[in-house]
This record gives structure tokens, C-alpha cells and sequence, in this order.
């Protein structure tokens, strides 16, 4: 039995900053930002967008009505949760009208979260064959006016639903994973920031890649030549190149080379969003998937997710026949274009806001928001509140 993708969707706020404008308010190069980090612009969350209204969203732009019937499990990975008991998910599922009978659950470690989620998926499939699992990554990516992470910043959420026989590509079952206890990047529940050592990340990226691609080439006697292309994990997109770079110093050159081609249509979303944490991985996915013009059924694309903390995963997908036509369901561009661009003075008061935390009602701002989608309507001793725009 074939279990795997079957749709795909991201959704971000209706915002986003420049990295241009960045630049210049911080009196930098913007090639520093442009080139040297490949980013081009960050999406930024309104008042009223959170990991429960971003991860709504996304999921509403590919079920139908038979996938809501279907699905037993909600699973929401992400790092932005808003509760430290409450999931995700369980508002996921109210909002998206989903089997009263599923399972909802939220997984948390770094950026790996809907990876892990991916995985849960599956093995539950295996046992469960005629149900689909809604796996969601949704993150805000927040660092604070004037640091150094503050170029890499982004929001958003994607959304895969898994299923048997799926239309867009087949998760194969040869991952290669390994765990470490570092502190690379972390965020204590006293901080509203994340804390990281950026050098020391960027090398356990690389060195967990290493390692967990000697063990993937051992356990399945496969090298770069049998990979179509491959996507990574993407705090911002020049990682990607760096990680492939990296496979240089266990594989041929001409390889790297040809896999080097996927370089930008893998990254061609996550240039203009950003970083979303468990999401930046599947983005990358949408971007190869939607903008590579030769990619066909049975090519092996590989996915190498990594969390800080740390944990590293690589494994393999097999395109269907079809899915071209399955990703175009939703119109990614649209996404993207249709947001708005923020001054630097909105930048900066949406990126230092906070929401009460003496139980007091708070109605948020969504005079940026479209109709249909979910926000976060207020909140109300102690509890938040969600709806859909009309």
C-alpha cells in the first residue's frame, strides 16, 4: 500500500516587510540580507494572526468536505503554541469543521515538529488505511527589533493531508535520523524570544546533515545521482545551498551540481515569507513542486528537516502521476501576492506587540484581514476566541 501527500497548501499573513526596507532602517547592505541570507521579504503577523488562525488557514485551502469526514487525526507541529496544555490542534479541528472522532495532538521540537508529524501520519495509515490525517506546520518566527536574527524572521503554516494512494508523491519509508542534546537555538517559557547561537546552529545544521546522510547512503545503498533534486529546511534560503554544498564532501561535484539547478525554484515562497519553523521544509516542497518545469512521476526527491535541540531526518518522496495538476488546485501566487507592504513604523509597532496577559478582553485589529479567513477575535479571561471573517 502507497501512503503519502496528497494535497498541499501554505498560508501566511497579509503582510510583509521588504528586506530592502530592513535594510535601510538598520543601515545595512541590502545584498547582505538580498544575497548573503536570500531573503527578499518577511511575512509579518497582524494582531489578530496566530499558530491556530495561520494553521486554519491553511488547512481550509484543500479540504473538502469528504476529507473532513475522513480525517482521524489532527496533527499541528509547531514551536508558537499558544497554550502549555491546550494544542493547536484541538482549534484546528473546531475551526475546520473536522470528524468530531479524530485524534488532535501538537508536536513540538523546533522546526522538526511536522516532520515528526509527517511520520505519525503515516504509521498510523499503515494501520488505518481508509482514513487521511491532517498534519500541519504553523510558526511565528520572532526575534525582536535590532538582532541578529531579525532579517530571518517570517510567519506562516502549511498543510498536508496523507492518505493512501496519494495524487502528489509517496513518502518512503528509508529515513536516516539522528538526535543530539545541544543549544543551538531555544526559547525558555519565561522568554517571548528565542535565543540562539547563530554560528553554532548554522554548523550543527550542517553536521547532523553530515551524519545523517552517511547513515541514509549505508541503510539504503543510494548516493546524490539517484535524487531528481532535493529541498532542506530553510531558516532562510541561502541554507539550502549551504546544505547541498555540504553533501559536496560525500558525493561528486557534477552531482552537487545538477542538484544546485533546484537551488532557486526550491526557495522560490520562502524568499518572500520567510521563516516559519516547522513549515520552512514543506514550503521549500511547494516551491520545487510548483516552480521546477521538469520534474515527473517517479522522481525521487529528498527532504532533509532539521530542529534545533537538535534533531535531523532525512528521507525520501516519489512524485505521482498527476501531481502537477493536484499542487495547482491551490493558486500559491495568489498567496503570496496578494498580501500588502508594511512601512517600516507598522513593522515595527506589529512586531512589539503583545497581547494582554490579565485576562482582560482584547478585541484585536483586523482591518488588514480578508474575508474567509480565520483570525483570532479576541480574547477573554484568560481564553482566546477564534472566527472566520465574512
Amino acid at each position: 500500500m502507497q501512503i503519502g501527500i496528497d494535497k498541499l497548501a501554505f498560508a501566511t499573513p497579509t503582510r510583509y516587510l521588504e528586506m530592502a526596507s530592513l535594510a535601510q532602517a538598520r543601515s545595512q547592505d541590502p545584498n547582505k540580507y538580498i544575497k548573503g541570507l536570500g531573503q527578499e521579504a518577511m511575512a509579518v503577523p497582524e494582531e489578530s494572526d496566530d499558530a491556530v488562525s495561520l494553521a486554519a488557514n491553511a488547512g481550509n485551502l484543500i479540504l473538502s468536505e469528504e476529507d473532513k469526514a475522513a480525517i482521524d487525526m489532527v496533527i499541528v507541529g509547531t514551536e508558537s503554541g499558544v497554550d502549555q496544555s491546550k494544542s493547536v490542534a484541538s482549534w484546528v479541528h473546531d475551526l475546520l469543521g473536522i470528524n468530531p472522532h479524530a485524534r488532535s495532538l501538537e508536536i513540538k521540537q523546533a522546526c522538526y515538529g511536522a516532520t515528526a508529524g509527517l511520520k505519525l501520519a503515516v504509521a498510523h495509515l499503515a494501520l488505518n488505511p481508509d482514513s487521511k490525517v491532517l498534519v500541519i506546520g504553523s510558526d511565528i518566527a520572532k526575534y525582536g527589533l535590532e538582532t541578529g536574527g531579525e532579517p530571518t524572521q517570517g510567519a506562516g503554516a502549511v498543510a498536508i493531508l496523507v492518505n493512501r494512494d496519494p495524487a502528489i508523491a509517496v513518502v518512503n519509508n528509508d529515513s536516516a535520523m539522528l538526535t543530539q542534546n545541544i543549544a543551538d537555538f531555544w526559547r525558555p517559557n519565561y522568554s517571548d524570544y528565542a535565543h540562539v547561537d547563530g554560528k553554532f546552529s548554522n554548523q550543527a545544521y550542517l553536521s547532523n546533515l553530515a551524519e545523517v546522510w552517511r547513515q541514509y547512503k549505508i541503510k539504503n545503498q543510494l548516493s546524490a545521482k539517484d535524487f531528481k533534486a532535493m529541498v532542506f529546511h530553510s531558516p532562510y534560503t541561502k541554507m539550502g545551498k549551504k546544505a547541498l554544498l555540504k553533501l559536496g564532501d560525500f558525493e561528486d561535484q557534477e552531482e552537487i551540481d545538477r542538484l544546485l539547478a533546484y537551488y532557486e525554484p526550491g526557495r522560490y515562497y520562502n524568499k518572500r515569507v520567510g521563516n516559519i519553523y516547522t513549515g520552512s521544509l514543506y514550503l521549500s516542497l511547494i516551491s520545487l513542486l510548483d516552480q521546477a518545469s521538469d520534474l515527473e512521476a517517479g522522481d525521487r526527491i529528498g527532504l532533509y528537516s532539521y530542529g534545533s535541540g537538535a534533531v535531523g531526518e532525512f528521507f525520501s518522496i516519489q512524485l505521482q502521476p498527476g501531481y502537477k495538476e493536484s499542487l495547482q488546485e491551490v493558486d500559491f501566487d495568489q498567496v503570496v501576492n496578494q498580501r500588502s507592504a508594511l512601512e517600516m513604523d507598522s513593522y515595527q509597532d506589529l512586531l512589539t506587540f503583545s497581547l494582554p496577559q490579565d485576562g482582560q478582553t482584547y478585541m484585536t485589529d483586523k482591518s488588514n484581514q480578508f474575508p474567509g479567513r480565520f483570525v483570532l477575535d479576541r480574547v477573554a479571561d484568560h481564553i482566546r476566541y477564534y472566527r472566520r471573517l465574512t
